[in-house]
């Protein structure tokens, strides 16, 4: 990454979204989208605690202060309501091959809008970001195989894959996109 100044997410928009830093506000939404059994079928497997949720809730305000990019939480304009995250972040992965220093594109959204073009919108928007200000030539996701929305919207997105591997023990998809 070349450039370190944000220490807090970057307000940005979409035509229905507005991407802005977590809120504690957020924390009731974001834990009940994390519990959800259908959010985390392909993200850890398992929906998460309470705890859980809030120790991964506070990781998003360190990747900004520390990286300069990280996860937004995603607001729905028509309704004010928290209805997911996006954003890029450097988790320091045991992977091959590593994908450490490499912005790693990221989403999740609630139930309630999956299915409606929200993840391809944000995605969309969120990659524009990272080309703008982190002058970046190169991003990678990974996805679950079985993940066919995501998979999908990485498509959609630029994104092709590079290999496939188990992570975790389970097998994973890793993609890239190269502006």
């Amino acid at each position: 990454m070349t450039n370190r100044q944000a220490t807090t997410a970057p307000v940005i928009e979409t035509q229905r979204t507005i991407l802005r830093a977590h809120r504690l506000d957020d924390f009731d939404a974001y834990v009940t989208m994390w519990s959800d059994a259908g959010v985390t079928r392909f993200i850890g497997g398992k929906p998460r605690t309470r705890e859980e949720s809030w120790m991964r809730f506070l990781r998003h305000a360190g990747l900004w202060s520390l990286l300069g990019y990280g996860f937004w939480a995603i607001e729905e304009k028509a309704t004010g309501r928290f209805i997911g995250e996006a954003g890029f972040h450097d988790l320091k992965r045991d992977m091959e091959p590593s994908i450490e220093g490499i912005p790693e594109a990221g989403w999740a959204l609630a139930p309630t809008v999956h299915g409606a073009g929200f993840a391809t919108e944000v995605v969309g928007r969120v990659l524009a970001w990272g080309e703008e200000t982190l002058g970046r030539a190169r991003t990678v996701c990974i996805i679950d195989p079985q993940n066919t929305a995501s998979l999908n919207v990485a498509t959609k997105c630029g994104y092709s894959e590079v290999t496939r591997l188990l992570y975790h023990d389970k097998p994973t998809i890793l993609l890239e996109r190269l502006p």
